[in-house]
């Protein structure tokens, strides 16, 4: 009987205990170069470790081709080579790496975070693209004039907001077709408005003056306030208003009967209730009474007409809804988080505007905020006068000065003073 060759044993001595070892080739248990006759080596084995969770395959060394090859000298198959990973651990596929999920886990937040700067990267590059470009198209010039008072420190901003009625940048056509009438050499100033904000944050004020205040205009007498427009543009209706309120005059604001019909068409019109409905051959007014939404041609007509029982003194009020109703569209969601409203309502709006020479697009943020809900009044009536330029309108001259004194100091006006804001029917 053949008896069990222990592990490890060498072969020589197995060949005395097993006859038939004879019979059979013995190049496919030693480690010979071919079958043949050539002297045997002994095949040493050198067993890897497979214990308490180690695993390895065995090596044999006896010159066999590596992995990889056909087969190893004495027939033995080719075995896979044990190979070190990184950090000295054992694994196999190319350069010993195996699959770690561990490894690729801890990626993920660098990934997503280095995504996330580029994108606000890439962010801040369009949106500071966008605040050049829409910043460059607001028309500057030097409106403000020197100060003579003393302005109270850190007593508010005061905002010179106009509308004209020049017809620069209109076809013939256009007038005719939005009734505007013969044309006014320089324009005048039909919409005059201060726009206080307080320093302390108090409640921003809005202010309207009659555009046929009787003031005196600096060298051209006294006259008409929009005349003052007319004779030396913005910049002489600064001087104008400066030295008839006392109050410092911080920036300008000046928007044309063009730049007012773009812009709100620019926003896809704006919406009006109104109590009663509105009618004015003149400007080619004719609207229903109810809640609807005016284009540019019919809010031009709007802030126009003078067909009411106060005529002028009623019209201010109109235009100061009509300037909050298009800023509450201007920055409603639907435009805000519409770029395709959004941006072409910003370069059509930043294009009409005339501005100081040293307001950016970034100080006209805090005038919207305070045109949201405003104390909205007119200067202090005191009556009607016919003089050489016309009839025109008194400023209760007390009141005015009170008003007015509050004001520069950024003292709230008193509620008597404050006539607030409504529509009328037209007559």
């Amino acid at each position: 009987m053949t008896s069990l060759v222990p592990f490890g044993v060498g072969l020589s001595e197995s060949k005395k205990e097993c006859p038939m070892s004879d019979e059979w080739p013995q190049g496919w248990y030693q480690n010979e170069e071919s079958f043949g006759d050539e002297p045997t080596q002994d095949l040493t084995v050198q067993a890897a470790s497979v214990a308490f969770g180690s695993v390895g395959y065995a090596s044999v060394s006896h010159g066999s081709a590596g992995y990889g090859g056909a087969a190893t000298a004495g027939g033995w198959p080719a075995q896979p080579p044990v190979t070190a990973g990184p950090g000295g651990g054992r694994g196999y596929g190319p350069g010993g790496q195996g699959t770690r999920p561990g490894r690729r886990r801890w990626l993920w937040p660098r990934r997503v975070l280095v995504t996330l700067t580029v994108l606000a990267v890439v962010l801040a590059i369009v949106l500071g693209f966008l605040y050049d470009s829409v910043n460059s198209k607001l028309n500057r010039a030097n409106v403000l004039t020197a100060y003579s008072g003393q302005p109270v420190p850190g007593a508010g901003t005061n905002w010179l907001i106009t509308g004209s009625d020049s017809r620069g940048g209109l076809t013939s056509a256009q007038v005719n077709q939005l009734a505007l009438g013969h044309d006014v050499a320089g324009g005048r100033s039909d919409t005059i408005m201060i726009l206080h904000i307080p320093s302390n944050g108090g409640t921003p004020t809005l202010v309207s003056i009659p555009r046929d205040s009787y003031v005196p205009i600096p060298g051209n007498g006294w006259n008409k306030i929009n005349a003052a427009y007319a004779i030396g543009g913005p910049k002489l209706l600064a001087q104008t208003v400066q030295n008839a309120t006392g109050l410092h005059i911080s920036h300008y604001i000046g928007i044309g009967l063009d730049g007012l019909v773009s812009a709100v068409n620019a926003v896809n019109g704006v919406r009006l209730c109104l109590p009663a409905a509105y009618k004015d051959p003149l400007s080619g007014l004719n609207l229903p009474k109810g809640c609807q939404d005016l284009d540019g041609q019919q809010v031009l007509a709007f802030v126009r007409t003078r067909n009411f029982p106060l005529g002028d003194l009623q019209r201010e009020q109109d235009q100061r809804l009509l300037l909050a109703a298009l800023l509450a569209k201007m920055t409603s969601p639907g435009v805000m988080l519409n770029p395709f409203s959004s941006i072409p309502a910003a370069y059509s709006v930043a294009a009409a505007l005339d501005v100081d020479s040293g307001t950016k697009l970034i100080d006209l943020y805090p005038v919207g905020e305070a045109l949201r809900a405003p104390v909205s009044t007119s200067v202090p009536f005191g009556g009607f006068e016919n003089t050489s330029a016309g009839s025109v309108v008194l400023w209760n001259k007390s009141q005015a000065q009170e008003m007015f004194k509050d004001l520069s100091t950024d003292t709230p006006v008193p509620k008597s003073l404050l006539t607030g804001t409504s529509l009328e029917g037209t007559a």
